[in-house]
């Protein structure tokens, strides 16, 4: 009895070992969906490079906009419920040696920099939560879009009011250096959504967007 009890034990201690490992995602620096199941897995999302466009219609008396836009009203990535969702990236990045780490320190120390100093700030620049937006995206035109501005018509009694693509916060929770869990702080409604992301080593770096699209049915 004492042996079964034990060998029951030990699955239920393996099953929450393989829970709780996060899986890698098959390509770094993108957003993947994290699928909670038995054993956590990576779901890519649909990926998308867009320029920022801006619109003037009649010469500024039809109104402007700008942002970004995709192909098709749908994404082929759908996610059932919006209800506490999480998603991953991962910087590619291996665990440093220590003995290395402690090298670099004692290099900057003998340089004059502080190694805690240059840590925190490659954190902060590194921090998903500064660097990716979650937009949920307007459909027009057999399009998604995200907008950044977009005003109405100039003519007397239009309206005036500027509107912009609605923005979710999410949690960014380091699981490990390089590799982050990005926990959405409140239920997604039914619809169309992308996370933006500033495409730096693209030719056109910091003009272009990595956009990382799902929807929600």
């Amino acid at each position: 009895m004492k042996k079964i009890l034990l060998s029951i034990a030990a699955i239920i201690v393996t099953n929450t070992i393989n829970a709780q490992t996060y899986p890698e995602p098959e390509f770094s620096n993108e957003v993947f969906f994290l699928k909670k199941d038995n054993i956590y897995s990576a779901l890519r999302l649909e990926k998308y490079i867009s320029k920022m466009e801006s619109k003037v219609k009649m010469g500024g008396l039809g109104g402007y906009e700008s942002g970004y836009e995709m192909d098709g009203i749908k994404s082929t990535v759908r996610l059932s419920s919006g209800t506490n969702l999480s998603f991953i990236i991962s910087k590619g990045v291996a665990v440093n040696n220590q003995s290395s780490s402690r090298q670099s320190d004692s290099m900057m120390a003998a340089n004059g920099m502080d190694p805690s100093a240059l840590s925190g700030m490659m954190d902060m620049m590194n921090d998903p939560a500064s660097t990716i937006t979650l937009y949920k995206m307007e459909i027009e035109k057999e399009k998604r879009k995200i907008l950044m501005q977009k005003s109405g018509s100039a003519l007397p009694f239009a309206s005036k009011k500027i509107k912009s693509s609605e923005k979710f916060s999410f949690s960014a929770k380091k699981i490990r250096d390089g590799y982050w869990e990005l926990v959405i702080d409140k239920t997604l409604p039914k619809g169309e959504y992308a996370f933006s992301k500033a495409d730096m080593a693209g030719t056109n770096a910091g003009q272009t967007y990595l956009l990382f699209a799902f929807g929600i049915d």
